[in-house]
C-alpha cells in the first residue's frame, strides 16, 4: 500500500499528487471549449442572438391596481336580501355554473388582467344602491382583490364577503354546490 512519504520496492519516494489542480485545469479547458462552440455557432446562426440587448427587458406583470377602500361584511349580511344591491361573484365561470347566489352576476377575477372598462362601465351603471362581491375564500381572496379594484376604478359603497363563497355555503347548509340553485 502506498502512502504520503512511502517507498516502493525499487526505494523510490511516493508522492501525493492531488486531483485539485487536475479538476481545476479540466474545468477550465471545458469552459473555454464550450465558449468557444457557442460564439461559433451564434456566428453562423442566420438570426444569432445579439451581444448587447437592444431594448430593455419587460420584467414587470402589469397587474390591477386593487386600491379601492372597501369593507368586509360577514357572510349573513342582510345586503344579500335588498333588491337595490348589485351582488357580483368573482369566481372563474365554471364555478359561478355550479353554484351562485341568487341574483348574482359572474365577474371573473383575474389576477393579472384589469377588469376590462367596459364591465365596470356596466357595473357603474347598474344603478345599485351597493355593491357586495364574494370571491373564492382563499387568500387572497379573488372577491376581495375585485372589490378593491372596482372601488378603486370610481365604483362607491363597495363590500366583499369575509369568507367568500365557502362561507355563504356554510351557513346556507349547501353540502353539494351543484344542488343549490
Amino acid at each position: 500500500m502506498r502512502g504520503v512519504g512511502s517507498v516502493d520496492a525499487r526505494g523510490r519516494r511516493a508522492v501525493a499528487v492531488s486531483s485539485w489542480p487536475i479538476a481545476l485545469r479540466d474545468a477550465g479547458l471545458f469552459v473555454l471549449f464550450t465558449g468557444m462552440l457557442a460564439i461559433v455557432t451564434n456566428a453562423l446562426r442566420e438570426d444569432g442572438l445579439p451581444w448587447v440587448q437592444k431594448e430593455a427587458y419587460e420584467i414587470l406583470v402589469p397587474c390591477p391596481e386593487t386600491t379601492g377602500e372597501t369593507t368586509a361584511v360577514r357572510p349573513d349580511t342582510p345586503l344579500f336580501l335588498d333588491a337595490r344591491v348589485l351582488i357580483i361573484d368573482g369566481r372563474h365561470s365554471r364555478d359561478f355554473e355550479k353554484w351562485h347566489v341568487e341574483r348574482a352576476i359572474n365577474i371573473p377575477f383575474d389576477y393579472l388582467e384589469p377588469t376590462p372598462s367596459d364591465v365596470i362601465d356596466r357595473t357603474a351603471s347598474s344603478r345599485a344602491r351597493e355593491v357586495l362581491v364574494y370571491g373564492d375564500g382563499k387568500d387572497p381572496d379573488s372577491g376581495e382583490q375585485l372589490a378593491r379594484e372596482l372601488a378603486g376604478k370610481g365604483i362607491r359603497n363597495v363590500h366583499f364577503v369575509a369568507g367568500g363563497a365557502p362561507a355563504i355555503m356554510a351557513i346556507t347548509n349547501v353540502a353539494d354546490p351543484r344542488a343549490a340553485p
